[in-house]
């Protein structure tokens, strides 16, 4: 069994995509998945699999299935999530104010290369294969280096989480 953080993307946002928490951990036990728990309202859930491929694609189905909405899903291993954390190219003032864009695959070179030469005042991102660290000096709220942004340029899906809160998935995860 390994140890897996599945991050949703979109839902209990501006009143869309409403999801109970108890609800998703109770869809994760029934699709067999044990030592489930969830973290805050925007959809964290740390959970214990046999290893399998597309373990995503399950979880956003049976999702569309029980509450008919479409849903990404992206799931890592918590060892893969610390890694991320640890890896956070920032020094630790910046770090623990970033953000954390997972991405569900490597985006092309040529769209990451791209990317690259995009700046806007008092954002500053560094790009990996798997992350997008960002750190905005002004606040998240009108960012234009987005979530949107990136799924856009990079061609990719990826979901936004803050520096706490991929630690306290880390931590729950032991």
């Amino acid at each position: 069994m390994k140890t897996y953080i599945a991050l949703l993307r979109g839902i209990n946002v501006g009143g869309h995509k409403n999801l109970k928490m108890a609800d998703l951990k109770l869809l994760f036990e029934d699709l067999g998945f044990q030592n489930v728990s969830t973290y805050i309202q925007s959809g964290n859930v740390v959970f214990s699999a046999k290893e399998e491929n597309d373990i995503s694609d399950m979880i956003s189905k049976e999702i569309e299935k029980c509450f008919g909405w479409e849903v990404p899903v992206l799931v890592k291993t918590a060892y893969s999530i610390a890694q991320i954390i640890k890896d956070c190219p920032f020094e630790e003032a910046k770090k623990t104010e970033a953000y954390f864009m997972l991405l569900a695959s490597k985006p092309e070179t040529k769209l990451m290369e791209a990317v690259h030469e995009i700046s806007y005042p008092n954002e500053e991102f560094v790009l990996t294969e798997d992350c997008v660290y960002i750190y905005f000096s002004k606040g998240y709220g009108n960012a234009k280096l987005n979530n949107n942004f990136f799924e856009k340029n990079l061609k990719v899906a990826a979901t936004t989480r803050n520096y706490r809160t991929l630690a306290k998935l880390v931590d729950l995860a032991g």
